[in-house]
């Protein structure tokens, strides 16, 4: 906490610019227009996604309660990122303030942190409902589900507000200081440090075993469990069913992790920030956007809401 406190304090001398894009303004405004609508696209299909979960009563079930709050993770998440990227693609550099940085760089981790652990708590849901039926509603209780969702918040919370709290202890060179990325993350950052940073590397992969590598491992555990559940069924469509529910969730881990993975996990000898600049465009749009696209095309529930809900709109209208 003396950590957080310091860095309020010494907000006003130290400042970062984000390396800009580009200078040729016509690129300039078409990737202004590219964000704009790609954000615009996230708000509007993970909206669509906690709408129709909360309005529907057949959607009320933990695996679409999971599925909603993923949204509203994913739409926190990129409202972290994007309007500040957006209006820092025009004009000259302009500067964020060492708190400012600090507090972007808390909640990009806690959110992103977040938007991991419910992955693994989704795998489990779905271990549950497939491997022990007779017993999913005991395991899966509306009071589990949301202990579920505040725990992976508030783990998420303590991890990233002691990372975040480490990193921005150390010294940084110069007044006005260049972040080779679009947002405070923390490798960019890290980079600008006059001091030594090993230990601080440490804590990092240790937080980026703790955030990807556990979570994973678990969501490989309950896929393993799964796999062997859905082999064992007799029933070809009880077979197609199961997978198709769980081969949605698997494809936003895979991409998710994935991405992740490479910027966080990987050593910094083998890493070029030119590189994690366009992994971190990967999950800072790609994944939110493909996430309700992901889920409305292979889930017939769904999409089936989303259909109804179209209709009765046009029919009111």
């Amino acid at each position: 906490m003396l950590a957080w406190n310091r860095l309020l304090n010494q907000s006003g001398p130290t400042e970062f610019v984000f390396r800009v894009f580009t200078t040729v303004p016509e690129f300039q405004v078409l990737l202004f227009l590219l964000f704009l609508l790609l954000y615009l696209m996230i708000l509007c299909g993970n909206t669509a996604i906690i709408c129709v979960v909360c309005t529907h009563s057949s959607l009320r079930t933990p695996m679409y309660f999971f599925l909603a709050n993923l949204s509203f993770l994913e739409i926190c998440y990129t409202s972290v990122v994007v309007p500040l990227m957006l209006s820092n693609i025009f004009g000259a550099q302009k500067p964020i303030p060492l708190a400012g940085c600090g507090a972007q760089m808390f909640f990009f981790v806690t959110l992103g942190s977040t938007d991991c652990f419910l992955l693994a708590v989704m795998a489990y849901d779905r271990y549950a409902a497939i491997c022990h039926p007779l017993h999913y509603g005991l395991l899966m209780t509306r009071r589990r589900c949301v202990q579920m969702v505040a725990g992976s918040v508030g783990l998420a919370v303590f991890l990233s507000l002691q990372l975040t709290a480490l990193i921005f202890t150390l010294p940084f060179c110069g007044h006005l200081r260049e972040i080779h990325h679009f947002l405070c993350d923390v490798p960019p950052v890290l980079r600008l440090a006059c001091a030594d940073t090993r230990v601080h590397q440490a804590v990092l992969y240790v937080v980026g075993i703790l955030v990807l590598t556990v979570p994973f491992l678990l969501i490989c555990v309950s896929y393993g469990f799964i796999g062997a559940a859905i082999l064992r069924m007799r029933s070809a469509r009880g077979r197609q069913r199961a997978f198709s529910t769980c081969s949605s969730h698997l494809t936003v881990v895979l991409l998710q992790y994935g991405c992740c993975s490479l910027v966080y996990l990987r050593p910094r000898s083998s890493t070029s920030e030119d590189q994690d600049r366009r992994i971190a465009l990967v999950y800072t749009f790609v994944t939110p956007l493909l996430n309700p696209v992901i889920y409305t095309l292979r889930n017939k529930d769904v999409k089936g809401a989303l259909r109804g809900a179209v209709f009765s709109k046009g029919a009111s209208v």
